[in-house]
């Protein structure tokens, strides 16, 4: 019974030491590695968001589908000849078609792609304080928090300077 009862205490130890390691870990987390870590999730954001516009753009602006209407039109049938038929797609929209959906394949490329070499250069993030700061944060939602405000601060920061642009340009 002696026996048990020290292993039990020893064991309560055992994990009350590695919460408190948890909680040094996380401690650890300077606001510059936050602040790091949310200017990298924000420029991969703005860079999709970028890409994103110049796919509607694609889309909108195509002189063969002649427009989203058209383009959902042949999305929806996409994968069924009867549907294409039904519709009447032509030869170039077919082409116009399969060359939006190739720079969709390669915008998610494009954008995994900026993410992985923003982590990997030292000097911009590092993998070290990205993979140390992704874990603090699945395990502090406090830190979550911080990180998801400063991104969203920077969104709207950018968004400013972006509509100041437009406007600088217009006038």
């Amino acid at each position: 019974m002696k026996k048990l009862f020290v292993l039990s205490f020893l064991m309560l130890g055992l994990i009350g030491f590695q919460a408190h390691a948890q909680e040094e870990a996380v401690e650890e987390i300077t606001d510059e590695e936050l602040a790091k870590f949310a200017a990298v999730e924000d420029s991969v954001m703005a860079f999709y968001e970028q890409k994103n516009e110049e796919l509607i753009d694609m889309i909108k602006n195509n002189e063969v589908i002649e427009g989203a209407a058209r383009y959902n039109e042949i999305k929806g049938a996409w994968e069924d000849e009867a549907k294409l038929t039904e519709i009447e797609i032509t030869d170039e929209e077919k082409a116009a078609y399969e060359e939006i959906l190739e720079f969709m394949g390669s915008l998610s490329n494009e954008v995994r792609d900026l993410k992985i070499g923003l982590i990997k250069n030292d000097d911009i993030l590092g993998v070290a304080t990205y993979n140390k700061v992704n874990k603090a944060m699945k395990e502090n939602p406090e830190i979550q928090e911080k990180v998801d405000s400063m991104i969203a601060e920077l969104k709207e920061k950018r968004q400013v300077e972006t509509e100041d642009e437009a406007g600088t340009d217009a006038g």
